[in-house]
């Protein structure tokens, strides 16, 4: 079973330290969709505990997701995305605090915008790279 345990982490750790840089970021979106959902869960169940970690762990994604940003080569859409990620962040907190769900759908319906453009900015990378 360890050995088991020790390949699956060895798998995981691998699969981030060869992801491209565009996959990277994607999967950060996928991640930040992950936690909101279960903050939702958890204040569906009133989990209060449990909706604070997955709220702490969606911030720190989008934290990681500003960190990113390049603002050199890319102004404009560095800043959209910087007040866009702010937003988000002001309604993860909004739903922590009201313990409120329509923020984190809101938040999450943002974020599947920004990855869909995302992903397609890849797809056309690959066909005219």
């Amino acid at each position: 079973m360890i050995a088991n345990v020790n390949g699956y982490q060895a798998y995981q750790k691998n699969k981030y330290s060869t992801a491209s840089p565009h996959k990277l970021i994607t999967m950060l979106y996928d991640g930040a969709i992950r936690f909101a959902n279960q903050a939702i869960g958890f204040i569906e169940q009133r989990d209060i505990q449990g909706k604070a970690s997955a709220i702490h762990r969606f911030q720190e994604i989008i934290y990681e997701l500003i960190s990113c940003l390049n603002f050199k080569e890319g102004k404009q859409l560095a800043d959209n995305l910087y007040s866009l990620y702010n937003y988000i962040i002001e309604l993860s907190n909004k739903s922590s605090v009201e313990m409120s769900i329509e923020p984190l759908k809101e938040a999450i319906g943002i974020i599947t915008e920004i990855k869909s453009a995302w992903e397609q900015i890849g797809k056309e990378v690959q066909i005219n790279g």
